[in-house]
């Protein structure tokens, strides 16, 4: 099979990677966040992924590797994207923001096919709700930590987890990727992977 580069440092998305055999190599994109405030949440998460896979062939210059894949996953409650806290006290007006209502996860996979040249883009909602915590809930986990670093201020797959009522969509994209899309991206751009 042939390599794709993960334009992300991500060990959620690697460990998918390793689920679904694909060989890979891990080339972080660093790239400009910025975003214009009357985008939509999905179509922010869309630029950003493929901002990520341009950046990485700019990096690479002349040499076009045979794939590139990149992703972003952000959070939005109503229109307001929420991004990763910076310190305790914004992970906390963040959880107290998201506890006793649904929001949405947006999850968007650029995947760039060196034959054609050409970026396919593609992104999938869904919908987490958090039930209604209390103070010492709150406070507990805030003390754990885990708010560190993430989008939202929580991993579905971590402690938050018990905290989260139900989910409507898709789990893998959730984490940050969403494997049934991924493997119809695969498969429709002509990697050399899926059953056609």
């Amino acid at each position: 099979m042939e390599p794709i580069i993960l334009a992300s440092g991500s060990l959620r998305r690697q460990e998918y990677f390793k689920l679904l055999n694909l060989p890979f190599s891990i080339m972080p994109a660093s790239i400009d966040e910025n975003y214009d405030n009357r985008m939509e949440p999905r179509a922010v998460a869309e630029t950003l992924a493929t901002r990520k896979v341009a950046q990485i062939l700019d990096q690479l210059k002349d040499r076009v590797p045979p794939w590139i894949c990149g992703a972003d996953t952000l959070l939005a409650v109503d229109h307001d994207i929420i991004g990763k806290p910076r310190d305790r006290e914004d992970a906390k007006q963040t959880i107290m923001r998201l506890q006793g209502c649904d929001h949405k996860v947006i999850t968007a996979v650029a995947l760039f096919n060196g034959t054609t040249r050409l970026t396919d883009c593609r992104s999938v909602v869904s919908t987490v709700s958090f039930a209604a915590l209390s103070d010492d809930e709150i406070e507990w986990y805030l003390n754990t930590g885990e708010w560190q670093g993430v989008a939202g201020s929580y991993r579905i797959q971590g402690l938050a987890s018990c905290y989260i009522s139900k989910i409507t969509g898709s789990y893998s994209a959730i984490v940050g990727l969403p494997l049934h899309e991924f493997y119809l991206m695969l498969r429709e751009n002509g990697y050399p992977y899926a059953v056609n």
